[in-house]
């Protein structure tokens, strides 16, 4: 495994970790739906990175859609969610429009992902 494939499958755990505890915290310190709605699309976003990653392994070495859509879900996830939760938990702004980027990014990479069913088999 590659270690960008590594990566990928490290950030879905923290992703997922970070996933229960917005969702532990939004039930309950914080009222704020935007915090459920961070820990719904970082739950979701560690369950594609998995799969990106175990896809990526399964077309074998070499780059693939899979690997680019899963660094594109994985900074859109990171991009939106922390938007998200930094803005509720401790009044933070990433950056202007970080939001919206992360979700552009978001869409993006999921759209990467569906070309990864076009690969052909080398060889």
């Amino acid at each position: 495994m590659t270690l960008f494939r590594r990566l990928i499958v490290l950030l879905a755990g923290l992703f997922g970790m970070a996933g229960v505890a917005a969702a532990a915290a939004g039930a309950h310190a914080f009222s704020d739906p935007a915090l459920t709605t961070a820990a719904t699309f970082l739950m979701i976003g560690a369950c594609a990175l998995a799969a990106t990653a175990a896809l990526a392994i399964a077309q074998g070495p070499g780059w693939s859609f899979a690997d680019v859509s899963g660094g594109m879900i994985a900074l859109g996830t990171a991009l939106f969610s922390g938007a998200l939760a930094g803005r509720v938990v401790w009044n933070v702004v990433i950056f202007p429009m970080a939001a919206p980027t992360g979700g552009t990014i978001l869409m993006a990479g999921w759209l990467v992902l569906a070309l990864a069913a076009f690969r052909r088999r080398s060889g």
